[in-house]
């Protein structure tokens, strides 16, 4: 039995807990989440007036899972009705911003308050259980990862006005300066990933930190290391404009 006591077992096993730790997180914030969202969705929507007229779609422009809903039909409503609706499926625990599928979010007039923590809460979500991956050796960020930024900018929209730091992050492997440098064009690519959906520059911060920071628990040469971090610089409430919440149609 003194295998199980040897640095391979360990590190093994270590990384078999990584694998069923991250695949439970993505069945966490994916189809289930979604699933139990549009449930939720569809009692609040019936209760508000529009059951079996208006549904919420609880999917990304690229069809995978989302807390953000998209409201469709209900087109013969009128402006009341269907901004008690928005409200309703806004109130479900657990949904992000609502917008109707004309591009209309709320009800104009309403005033939602959106904690920036929320913002960074979607995002941590987002990235438990997949990575922004890069071209080895380059800030090219892999075309897999598309997707993934589609999401990232989706549950970042919602707390525009808030300020978000973008930090990057390598394994030791390497001479520091060289990490240092990669890590700030890898972070300064995600931000004109981002920017090129929508999400203001001025919002965004952008370090790069090579090597100095790696995964808690984790060897400082380990790849796992390599990452992109997003948290909150601002945390005060932000109260979207007029703008950022047109009327219900």
């Amino acid at each position: 039995m003194g295998f199980l006591r040897s640095p391979q077992f360990a590190t093994a096993l270590g990384v078999i807990l990584v694998i069923l730790l991250a695949a439970f997180a993505g069945g966490q914030t994916g189809p289930g989440i979604a699933a139990t969202l549009s449930a939720r969705a569809e009692a609040a929507i019936a209760e508000a007036g529009g059951g079996g007229q208006v549904n919420a779609r609880f999917a990304s422009p690229n069809g995978l899972p989302s807390r953000h809903p998209v409201l469709e039909g209900g087109e013969q409503l009128n402006d009341a009705v269907r901004a008690r609706i928005a409200r309703a499926v806004g109130g479900v625990a657990g949904v992000g911003g609502v917008r109707w599928a004309d591009g209309s979010m709320r009800s104009q007039g309403e005033v939602q308050v959106v904690h920036p923590r929320h913002c960074q809460d979607e995002v941590q979500a987002l990235l438990r259980a997949r990575t922004i991956r890069f071209e080895e050796s380059s800030a090219r960020i892999d075309r897999a990862s598309a997707s993934l930024i589609d999401e990232v900018a989706e549950a970042l929209r919602p707390c525009l006005g808030s300020i978000i730091a973008i930090t990057g992050h390598t394994d030791s492997s390497g001479p520091e300066p060289g990490n240092l440098e990669l890590s700030r064009e890898r972070a300064n690519a995600v931000q004109d990933a981002l920017v090129s959906r929508g999400i203001p520059a001025d919002g965004l911060r952008v370090r790069g930190v090579g090597s100095q920071e790696p995964v808690d628990g984790l060897d400082p040469a380990d790849p796992a290391n390599r990452r992109i971090e997003f948290s909150v610089i601002a945390t005060e409430p932000i109260l979207p404009t007029p703008v950022d919440t047109p009327g219900p149609r």
